[in-house]
């Protein structure tokens, strides 16, 4: 008998448990709102349309719901709502014409509890107009983009060939090759290159490799969609040791300059940056504290070693899948550096066949097919009111693989660059950079580094297949970390030329 009431009282709980979040859900569903968000796909609850993305490659499943809902919709991320945003002419509306709108930085938990709205990538407002400000003109008076770092760059391109050279034509891995971008960075940051068996250097390396694996972890991603859940996952707790172990080696390095520093003999982004922070060190309302001074440091250190490591990584790859490519680079190489000399960057005005298979390295790759934005205000866009603070996510993806804009989209074609008679084309829907007031802050110093580094290991190399291993069983599908990466097991071979 007691059983059986149990029983009864039980079920009751639950059906009434039941019915109460129906009843939530749909008095929230039928709530009136006086916004007018663009129309998409019916959500479900809870989940809301999660169901209809891949897990890996979520920026495909857009692309296909635009083909449905057109170049704006709405989607449900879990509880959340996100408008998405397709398409060249759509994109550049909102985050070129409507820049100030779309200016802000989606709130996402992994980032907020890594940087606490701190720093230059991942701030929002005036926080990240200002660090933006500065950080921007403290790397251009560093010489990013001129002469000075190009001649680090080109000595790091030796460096980096003495490396793979003393593979003596054996097979290694892809990521080998992200010693030479990494060093540029820290280069500018630190005030010298590390030598690649340094332990400090192998530490950071592979503590920043961790960390663009993990932030690309299904679980991760659960995490963000439902930070509720944080007690029951450990994948953020991983990430966030991982940011510590960075984030010493960078405190130690900030914590030396302080009182040792020449404001008239500035050399490094640390020296710029603490210097700022000791001149407004009596503004209490100075936004270079201590915190912002630390995340903006770690924003360069992330995001100025992945991407361009990361793109000369697939580089290398589709030069080992299109050996036809490759030995037309090589011979283009050949005719412009006479008697063998090292490429400098103005000498791409000289190679239109390479300068478009970079571009089309690039293109393809598709490094990263969104970083979601967010609305600083009520926005009125494309007949829509978009509320302040919503999630937007621009879809590059769509523009670098438009077949309106791209013959064969989804091959890797250098002649997507090219005209009727060879010449360099440039193209509006190349945006690997994004766009507008978001432009990724580093990349004169990614497409020079891109330049150098790929053609100087060309000249000198050649690449292959490891072994036994055929170009069409080379997998081009990408892993999907915060990054589109090769996938992490391939390996190559460098013969010298």
């Amino acid at each position: 008998m007691a059983f059986l009431l149990w029983y009864i009282a039980d079920s009751v709980s639950i059906a009434l448990a039941l019915s109460t979040l129906l009843i939530f859900l749909l008095h929230f569903r039928n709530k009136k709102s006086p916004y007018n968000l663009p129309p998409g796909p019916t959500p479900l609850p809870l989940i809301g349309n999660l169901h209809l993305l891949d897990i890996r490659r979520p920026d495909l499943s857009l692309m296909k719901l635009a083909e449905k809902y057109g170049p704006i919709f709405t989607i449900h991320m879990g509880m959340s709502k996100a408008v998405v945003l397709t398409g060249l002419e759509t994109i550049k509306d909102a985050l070129v014409d409507s820049a100030d709108q779309f200016s802000d930085r989606a709130a996402l938990p992994i980032f907020h509890a890594i940087q606490r709205g701190n720093g230059v990538f991942f701030a929002s407002g005036e926080m990240w107009r200002t660090t933006r400000r500065f950080t921007m003109s403290s790397m251009r008076n560093l010489g990013m983009g001129k002469k000075h770092i190009e001649d680090k760059i080109i000595e790091e391109l030796q460096y980096l060939t003495d490396k793979i050279e003393f593979y003596a034509g054996e097979k290694f891995k892809l990521k080998e090759f992200a010693c030479g971008p990494t060093n540029i960075t820290f280069a500018m940051l630190f005030g010298n290159r590390f030598d690649y068996t340094d332990p400090v250097y192998m530490q950071l390396l592979d503590l920043i490799d961790d960390i663009v694996i993990l932030l690309g972890s299904p679980y991760l991603q659960l995490f963000n969609l439902y930070p509720t859940l944080a007690i029951f996952l450990k994948t953020h707790k991983i990430i966030l040791e991982k940011i510590d172990k960075i984030s010493n080696v960078l405190k130690t390095d900030i914590q030396a300059k302080r009182g040792k520093i020449d404001v008239n003999c500035l050399y490094t982004f640390i020296e710029t940056i603490v210097a700022k922070q000791e001149k407004e060190r009596t503004n209490k309302d100075t936004l270079f504290h201590d915190d912002n001074v630390l995340a903006t440091v770690l924003d360069l250190v992330m995001a100025g070693t992945e991407t361009t490591s990361t793109t000369l990584q697939w580089g290398i790859l589709l030069m080992m899948k299109y050996p036809e490519v490759q030995k037309k680079v090589q011979r283009e190489l050949h005719s412009v550096l006479e008697s063998g000399r090292l490429p400098r960057f103005e000498d791409r005005n000289n190679m239109p066949y390479t300068h478009a298979v970079i571009h089309e390295v690039q293109r393809f790759a598709n490094l990263i097919p969104h970083i979601p934005h967010a609305t600083s205000m009520d926005t009125y866009f494309k007949g829509y009111c978009i509320p302040k603070g919503t999630t937007v996510i621009p879809l590059l993806t769509s523009v670098l693989y438009d077949k309106n804009h791209w013959e064969t989209p989804f091959q890797f074609n250098p002649n997507h660059f090219l005209d009727a008679e060879g010449k360099f084309v440039k193209k509006e829907a190349f945006v690997p950079f994004s766009a507008g007031r978001r432009l990724c802050l580093g990349e004169s110093l990614a497409k020079m580094e891109l330049f150098i580094f790929f053609t100087g290991l060309l000249q000198k190399f050649t690449f292959t297949p490891p072994h036994g291993m055929m170009e069409s069983q080379l997998d081009l599908d990408a892993d999907p970390c915060f990054t589109l990466r090769p996938q992490a097991h391939l390996e190559c071979c460098a013969v010298v030329k």
